[in-house]
């Protein structure tokens, strides 16, 4: 079994906290299950979502730097179990290590602001993590496996990867930023049938669907048919805004596509914990818009 602890600050984000509430209860239940560790960063700003910078690249590099001085402070990886944070804190967080010995005087006009307001400093000392990558490359796919007393049996999982994963970032480590495996991987391990189809690294429609709602939901919607088409009993995304568009809003989208779709959509831990044997009530199932009960029928709980 695991030898080493697993320790991280805990970036959970607003939409966990709020909208996809089940998000957040359901990664607090998966990594006690796992022995996983988790400091909260509860002085922690949001992130912006990628909007800060849209009236300054300033404003967003130093909240940001904030949040992850904060994870530097308990000298902790980040982690976050939202791609679109993981997308922008990531973002930032290698933006700023390459002005370290690009553009110092950047990144002192940054620490400058931050120290004038009594936070700590940015240092570089850190990483920016998302969930599943902690999941894959540091806990270890065989060691999740070994902890699974359900297995998922004939449930068919497509991936949601969304963008802001994917490519927010220059360099990505873990996986192939245009055909990623880590959700796949994960999905074995826990003894479900990987799903694939086109649109599981595309878009979810989300940035779009304050001023263009109508092309947002049809993105959503070709991505849930397409998913329906191969065979999938649900869909499984590390994202919660994309989970906002995909479950949330399904029932706008049907209208919009003119299609029923009735297609669960999980988190990622949720799925994962669910082959832990944490119970579907524990991990929010009953808060999903489009309900899980199709999935938990199969599985037999």
């Amino acid at each position: 079994m695991l030898s080493k602890n697993l320790k991280y600050a805990y970036y959970p984000g607003c939409v966990a906290q709020g909208a996809c509430r089940e998000l957040y209860l359901s990664t607090q239940s998966l990594t006690k299950a796992l022995g996983i560790e988790l400091i909260e960063l509860k002085k922690a700003a949001c992130c912006g979502s990628g909007t800060f910078k849209e009236d300054s690249q300033l404003l967003e590099d130093t909240v940001n730097a904030r949040n992850i001085a904060l994870a530097e402070s308990l000298d902790l990886p980040l982690l976050t179990h939202c791609s679109t944070c993981q997308g922008v804190i990531g973002h930032v967080d290698e933006r700023l290590k390459e002005c370290q010995s690009t553009n110092p005087d950047y990144l002192n006009k940054v620490n400058g602001l931050l120290v004038k307001e009594g936070c700590s400093p940015y240092r570089g000392s850190t990483e920016v993590k998302h969930l599943l990558y902690a999941l894959v490359t540091d806990y270890g796919l065989e060691e999740i496996s070994q902890r699974v007393t359900k297995k998922l049996s004939g449930l068919k999982c497509a991936a949601f990867y969304g963008c802001y994963l994917l490519r927010a970032q220059k360099s990505m480590f873990y996986d192939d930023p245009f055909q990623p495996e880590a959700m796949e991987n994960v999905f074995r391990a826990v003894g479900a049938t990987p799903v694939y189809y086109r649109g599981r690294t595309q878009c979810c429609g989300w940035p779009l669907s304050s001023y263009a709602t109508n092309e947002s939901f049809q993105m959503a919607g070709n991505h849930i048919q397409e998913a329906l088409n191969n065979g999938a009993d649900c869909i499984v995304t590390p994202c919660p805004l994309c989970h906002l568009n995909l479950d949330s809003r399904q029932p706008e989208v049907e209208k919009v596509i003119r299609q029923k779709l009735d297609l669960p959509i999980l988190h990622l831990p949720q799925l994962i914990a669910l082959a832990l044997g944490v119970s579907p009530k524990e991990l929010g199932l009953e808060r999903h818009i489009v309900s899980t009960k199709p999935i938990l029928e199969k599985l037999g709980f």
